[in-house]
């Protein structure tokens, strides 16, 4: 695993055989779990803690997902998932991720590229919220050359 200011971000995982299909691929619905769990490795080397931002109020959701397939991965192939910041705006943020594989004797390429948009909320009242100012500063710091910036 890479550090988030190393970019892009790269996160390994290794496909679980329960995660396969009767096609012999990785199940389609799998890939936003895997999202997930990048996201929460990019999320924990930043220097706001995700804890921190729960004990001064807030959380975040996701609110938009897409996913585009590119290749299928297998059992077995040797998988990294890509995380970059791609936008921040005014109470959201987007991560883009790449689902990287290769299997015996082929070169590493795209499987699956995909985003999320996550909206900031209150433990309050679970509404949207400005991303605080500290967060903010952590993804900017993390954030590839081409983030947009609201």
């Amino acid at each position: 695993m890479s550090a988030p200011t190393d970019r892009p971000f790269s996160f390994p995982i290794v496909p679980r055989y329960a995660e396969v299909d009767q096609q012999g691929v990785v199940f389609n619905g799998h890939y936003l779990t895997w999202f997930d769990e990048a996201c929460t490795a990019y999320l924990d080397l930043l220097p706001v803690h995700y804890e921190e931002l729960m004990a001064a109020g807030f959380d975040f959701k996701v609110v938009h997902s897409e996913i585009d397939y590119l290749a299928s991965v297998r059992w077995r192939d040797s998988v990294r998932i890509t995380v970059e910041c791609e936008q921040i705006g005014t109470t959201s943020f987007t991560l883009a991720f790449t689902v990287l594989r290769h299997g015996a004797g082929e070169a590493e390429h795209a499987a699956v590229h995909g985003r999320n948009t996550y909206v900031v909320v209150s433990t309050d009242d679970w509404t949207k919220r400005p991303i605080p100012d500290g967060f903010r500063a952590s993804l900017a710091s993390c954030a590839g050359p081409a983030t947009r910036s609201q």
